[in-house]
């Protein structure tokens, strides 16, 4: 199971000091916290994208091609890529390229985002957002499986024997999750291409998230991809610690209180109880996410979201460290316990590329328009 941290990229006030960080420092921010996801022993690490204030990723590619030349082991990914707003072609191009610089570390959460005015600042229609998900999709499945693809769709130009570059790594795409807190539709969108589905349900009730999860879950056996509980199950989280319980909640208020997104809103308690937030002792953060498979089943991916709501950096590090060291060793060893051995692992590069019967090389030489050759017989 993959344990890791995703992040928002929010630039906010820290209510304690009142000083608001600057997009430069934000940015940075999140090639030191991804350092020190790989430092303290996670396994992933997922930037947002968003295009309006007061986030700074909008660039996911660009900020994870930094951080794979920062680290050597840690997946990255993205939480999530606007698979509605983006052009599918770019989609293709921008992640492919990631792979190669990354070594196959890479994996995409796709999903239509939270935020209503980003459509038509790029020329789209929010009332169509689901059907620009299903067909931005299933374009850039086929761009990233096919050399050459004659397509024409609703929403796009058509393409005519177009070849995607460059080519994905070794042969196998990158593995795409679905992400989703509240649509149906999306789940089954996953189920039915077989791939993961990630269900951030940071504000939710858990029996929302049951629902939907159980959804995918069925669905994905319906097609035709293997059991149930053999589904691809991700999930997103948050959490705050010290250690003692105490210390955590007295020092976090003042930062819920106000955070854009939960703030002025329910009380720190109401909250935490009716969704995973869970502010105390590391130990209450493994009881809780230890639970978490008795509704969901076992699963594959657990993401938490640390740095937000005007936390200062130096906060955000200490609190990788603390679920490095004392939270994920600990639910490593509780989610293993009766863990079916059919039940697989989370997919990487590397499984993929063993699933396809070895890695080969997708590079496609094609006819240069000018000269009427191809690259390899220039050279002879």
């Amino acid at each position: 199971m993959q344990f890791g941290v995703f992040s928002v990229g929010d630039v906010t006030l820290d209510p304690t000091t009142g000083r608001v960080p600057t997009e430069n420092e934000r940015i940075k921010a999140q090639v030191a916290i991804a350092r020190k996801v790989e430092e303290v022993g996670l396994d992933v690490y997922a930037t947002g994208e968003h295009h309006n204030p007061p986030f700074v990723p909008s660039s996911p590619t660009t900020l994870l091609g930094f951080i794979a030349a920062a680290t050597q082991r840690i997946v990255l990914s993205t939480a999530t890529t606007l698979i509605t707003t983006n052009d599918p072609v770019k989609i293709a191009e921008d992640y492919a390229m990631l792979q190669h610089l990354a070594d196959g570390r890479v994996d995409l959460t796709l999903g239509r985002g939270n935020t209503g005015p980003v459509y038509p600042w790029f020329g789209k229609d929010i009332r169509e957002g689901l059907a620009l998900a299903v067909e931005n999709y299933d374009l850039l499945r086929r761009l990233w499986r096919e050399d050459v693809v004659d397509w024409q769709g609703r929403f796009r130009t058509p393409l005519q024997s177009f070849t995607a570059t460059p080519r994905p790594l070794d042969g196998v795409a990158p593995f795409v999750w679905h992400g989703s807190i509240r649509t149906p539709e999306i789940a089954e969108q996953a189920a039915y291409y077989g791939d993961g589905f990630f269900h951030n349900n940071i504000f939710w009730p858990t029996t929302h998230t049951q629902q939907m999860v159980q959804r995918y879950r069925q669905r994905f056996e319906h097609y035709g991809h293997g059991p149930a509980d053999t589904a691809i199950v991700g999930l997103g989280g948050q959490f705050f610690a010290r250690k003692n319980s105490q210390d955590a909640v007295k020092e976090f208020r003042p930062y819920f209180d106000v955070a854009p997104v939960y703030g002025h809103g329910p009380s720190l308690e109401e909250f935490t109880a009716q969704t995973p937030l869970t502010v105390g002792s590391p130990q209450q953060v493994v009881e809780r996410y230890a639970s978490m498979r008795e509704h969901v089943g076992d699963y594959q991916r657990q993401l938490f979201l640390i740095d937000h709501a005007g936390l200062p950096l130096s906060t955000v590090l200490e609190q990788i460290e603390i679920l490095g060291g004392d939270i994920v060793p600990a639910l490593r060893k509780e989610m293993a316990i009766g863990r079916p051995a059919h039940v697989p692992d989370a997919p990487t590069h590397a499984s993929l590329v063993a699933a396809a019967g070895g890695a080969h090389d997708g590079t496609v030489h094609a006819v240069d328009d000018v000269t009427g050759r191809r690259a390899e017989e220039a050279h002879a």
